[in-house]
């Protein structure tokens, strides 16, 4: 594949993230204005299942930001914005259940997340340095080819670590939408939106993956065209 049509497949997956972006804005902001039935807010819903899971240790907080929610394993919190912390809203039970989802794979031993951990500190030396390597690596590519080698190979480490990803997040939002039901927080007038408001999130780290793997092959591309020459 030529250069042009590298650059073709990059700027489309660009694009790709920026209207999936926007959309789950939308979604989100759409969702926000249907209640969930029983008026529980986005923190007591992280808390009901966290102990209908047994899991008491994890403790549920407010952070500033908008769509900011995550779960951190090492301070065993879950992390929710302020719409989500306070929301009573069908978008801020089925967030506010995602992040949840993530710390019973925690408390499971899910071996996916476990992976994924494990690669943590890899990935944070790789996203320090890689940028770097690599453009060093391209302006001595003809002459020292191995520094762009190594800087495709962390490279390589933060497209494999966004791929670990997608089964976490896939699981994840399993795990919310299978307790949502089941707990009685959606109803079958609802719980389709909470499922929409997970499928487009997850649909963010899909095509982040994709951007990932397509400027990765760029790199590879220019590695393998200085070895031609």
């Amino acid at each position: 594949m030529t250069t042009t049509g590298y650059w073709g497949i990059f700027i489309v997956v660009m694009i790709l993230s920026w209207i999936v972006s926007a959309v789950l804005k939308s979604k989100f902001r759409k969702y926000s204005k249907i209640p969930v039935d029983n008026g529980m807010s986005g923190k007591e819903i992280a808390e009901s299942m966290l102990h209908h899971n047994g899991i008491y240790d994890v403790q549920v907080v407010s952070v500033p930001g908008f769509l900011s929610d995550h779960y951190n394993p090492e301070k065993k919190t879950i992390n929710l914005s302020p719409e989500v912390y306070n929301g009573r809203s069908i978008s801020s039970a089925a967030v506010a259940a995602h992040e949840t989802g993530h710390a019973v794979q925690h408390a499971t031993s899910y071996a996916w997340l476990g992976f994924r951990s494990k690669m943590v500190p890899a990935v944070s030396f790789s996203s320090k340095w890689v940028t770097w390597i690599l453009i060093i690596g391209m302006l001595v590519v003809t002459t020292f080819p191995g520094l762009l080698l190594a800087g495709i190979v962390l490279f390589a480490l933060t497209t494999l670590f966004s791929f670990i990803t997608l089964p976490v997040e896939f699981d994840a939002s399993r795990r919310a939408l299978a307790w949502l039901s089941s707990a009685g927080i959606t109803s079958y007038q609802n719980h389709d939106k909470a499922e929409d408001a997970l499928k487009w999130a997850a649909t963010t780290y899909v095509v982040a993956a994709l951007g990932s793997l397509a400027t990765l092959l760029y790199y590879v591309m220019i590695f393998m065209g200085a070895r031609d020459e």
